[in-house]
């Protein structure tokens, strides 16, 4: 080889060096860096149904923002979900968002339960980092002054306020059948927090609260709890548990064959389309007072078809996930950047309402969406559907339910 060519190869080599540090590199500069955002919920342990459910919701938003584009205002940024899992315990809760603040999360989004949430978002302010609550009722978790949290959905006392304002109108509809109740709700926050408001709200509706019964997670058997109220025999039972116990104590009721004018339940955490499709008899006639998808918007009845083409189910859990992950996108294409301070001044001031729930439109008031409303629902062998208020309503309430065969 000539002293010529060995020149020529060197010079092709050095430019070709010179393309890989300048072109290529700069390609990647110019990508902007992915917005990681904490999803902090139970998948293992007792809550782990409920908290997977709520995972699926926020993932496919994450995805459906990825795939259009991303954020638009920063150049098309990505989201990137960084998984936790509390195990169902607040204190893995609180572990979670330490290691995923150390991961270097621009928000969390969680939790489920009233319980984690309460400590997981104490833990994320330490770090002004923005925490959207999509599930977790306790009114503690918004009343304590920490700017960084946020609820689009209502908590335990406006729907408590709610659900006894729709239950007198169906119970005075149906002159007034139902004058005496008993509260079964679960150990912590959430459930005795909603039986302590709703025994102090249903006289105003001229029902009486017979007894409270308070059980444990777990529990395994709801025999004694079941012959209890039969012994009561109150016209209603109002429930507020998670989704195991909930299902369980549903089922022996109905297998002790407890006659009721309504088994009613407050944000009960089992009645949803898993419920009906597994326990149909079990099912029909109950009532709920809880989120739920505006059933007349077009947007949720494809967002419902595209969770059951994945072969699950649209719960709660899913949609208030949902539309945790498309709130926070919306405050980031406002703010045109993921800062802290920034993405929580625009969470402030949202008015944001592409959300296909019966609520109107956003407007934080320390960290709670005043707009948000829960609904009443009912359950028919095959399906549930939303009986009040008026506006989103698609079947009218079959209350008193009829006596069992």
């Amino acid at each position: 080889m000539t002293s010529e060519n060995r020149i020529s190869r060197r010079l092709v080599l050095q430019a070709g060096a010179a393309t890989s540090v300048l072109g290529a590199p700069a390609l990647l500069l110019a990508q902007p860096k992915p917005i990681k955002i904490g999803l902090v919920h139970p998948v293992s342990g007792g809550l782990a149904y409920s908290g997977g459910q709520g995972r699926l919701g926020c993932v496919m938003a994450i995805d459906a923002i990825n795939a259009a584009g991303g954020i638009k205002s920063m150049g098309g940024a990505k989201l990137e979900a960084a998984l936790g899992d509390s195990q169902s315990r607040p204190e893995v809760g609180v572990a979670e968002v330490e290691r995923l603040h150390q991961e270097g999360v621009s928000a969390y989004i969680g939790c489920f339960s009233s319980a984690i949430a309460l400590p997981a978002t104490q833990a994320a302010a330490k770090y002004n980092t923005p925490f959207l609550i999509d599930v977790g009722v306790s009114d503690l978790i918004v009343n304590r002054g920490l700017k960084n949290v946020f609820r689009l959905a209502p908590g335990f006392g406006k729907c408590a306020d709610d659900a006894v304002l729709a239950l007198g109108e169906v119970n005075k509809a149906a002159g007034g059948v139902a004058k005496t109740a008993v509260l079964v709700h679960e150990e912590s926050e959430f459930g005795t927090g909603t039986a302590k408001l709703l025994a102090g709200k249903l006289p105003s509706i001229n029902i009486q609260v017979a007894e409270v019964i308070k059980h444990a997670n777990p529990t395994r058997d709801f025999s004694n709890v079941a012959l209890r109220i039969k012994g009561l025999k109150p016209d209603l039972v109002i429930m507020s548990n998670y989704q195991n116990e909930y299902v369980l104590l549903a089922r022996t009721m109905h297998q002790q064959k407890v006659e009721v004018a309504a088994m009613f339940s407050v944000l009960g955490g089992g009645f949803n389309y898993r419920l009906v499709k597994e326990q149909p008899q079990v099912a029909q006639h109950m009532m709920d007072f809880n989120h739920w998808f505006n059933p007349r918007s077009a947007q949720a009845m494809e967002m419902k078809k595209k969770v059951e083409a994945t072969g699950n189910l649209f719960t709660f859990e899913v949609y208030c996930g949902w539309n945790s992950v498309m709130l926070y996108a919306d405050a980031l294409e406002r703010a045109k950047s993921a800062d802290k301070e920034k993405a929580i001044a625009a969470l402030e001031s949202s008015t944001w309402s592409n959300h296909f729930m019966p609520y109107g439109e956003t407007k934080f008031v320390n960290g709670q969406n005043t707009g948000g409303r829960a609904a009443l629902l009912q359950a028919t062998a095959t399906d549930i559907e939303v009986v009040w208020p008026n506006q989103f309503a698609s079947v009218k309430p079959v209350y008193p339910r009829p006596k069992m065969g």
